[in-house]
């Protein structure tokens, strides 16, 4: 399934309509079933669904690792993804009971919201990057986004590891870019403890707890945090920087990570 889908539009240009053939994101509902039940259903951009499923069930702890994995597969339309494994039945049964719809786009529910529930460790990683590099990297962040760029109409999330190795995911919905980004990382091998995750939309809870759940120690925007957002980083360790545009950002918590050098 194409994440696009071309559409014929009427564009109006100096008063006068005319046809346009736009291109427009493809939305669908991603069904996610463990071990022959079903978990978890997002609206989504049918790209990368695998990785969005694996960043998803290792946001909200049902999946500590990728090696609990024995087998996992997108079906045919697109629109299921199929995992066997090694779960923990008890974090599923929270999700189930006690997530909440969260504020992203798309409609999605997360277990992890309440700062004082949320079940992590503080980071105390040592990792930080300059400032320059960070204004370097956001301000060409639009580079990244294809389907941005295509339709107008996604976010992007891109996690920088201190090796400089990038995985890029774009949805429709800002969190499923950082369970898609996160996800891509962790099938690939790769450490997120030491890295930096950059996104599009605003720094809400639900996107600074899912920094929190895999131990990023950075997690820089464009936009603004919440306040909820902020008291999670707050407890947690996480350096969160928010309105990083051209050679400014604003740090809201632990500062000593990003550097003037």
């Amino acid at each position: 399934m194409e994440p696009v889908q071309p559409f014929t539009i009427t564009r109006v240009r100096q008063g006068r309509k005319e046809p346009f053939e736009d291109i427009l994101i493809r939305e669908i509902k991603l069904s996610i079933a463990v071990n022959g039940e079903p978990v978890a259903a997002l609206m989504a951009t049918p790209v990368d669904q695998e990785a969005l499923a694996v960043g998803y069930l290792m946001s909200e702890n049902i999946l500590a690792d990728v090696s609990d994995i024995e087998a996992i597969a997108l079906g045919e339309d697109g629109a299921q993804v199929d995992l066997r494994g090694t779960i923990d039945t008890a974090a599923a049964d929270k999700l189930n009971a006690e997530g909440v719809v969260i504020s992203g786009c798309g409609r999605s529910k997360t277990a992890n919201i309440d700062p004082d529930t949320i079940a992590a460790q503080v980071n105390r990683v040592d990792f930080a990057l300059p400032a320059a590099r960070i204004s370097e990297e956001m301000n060409g962040f639009e580079a990244h986004c294809r389907l941005y760029r295509q339709t107008g109409s996604v976010h992007t999330a891109m996690l920088l590891l201190e090796s400089g190795e990038t995985f890029i995911a774009e949805d429709i919905a800002q969190h499923n870019t950082v369970d898609k980004a996160i996800g891509k990382a962790r099938l690939a091998g790769a450490d997120t403890t030491r890295s930096a995750l950059f996104v599009s939309g605003r720094l809400s809870s639900e996107m600074v707890a899912k920094a929190v759940m895999h131990a990023i120690p950075i997690v820089v925007s464009r936009t603004a945090s919440t306040c909820l957002g902020v008291r999670i980083a707050e407890k947690f360790g996480l350096t969160l920087v928010g309105f990083a545009r051209k050679n400014s950002m604003n740090i809201y918590t632990h500062d000593q990570r990003i550097t003037q050098e």
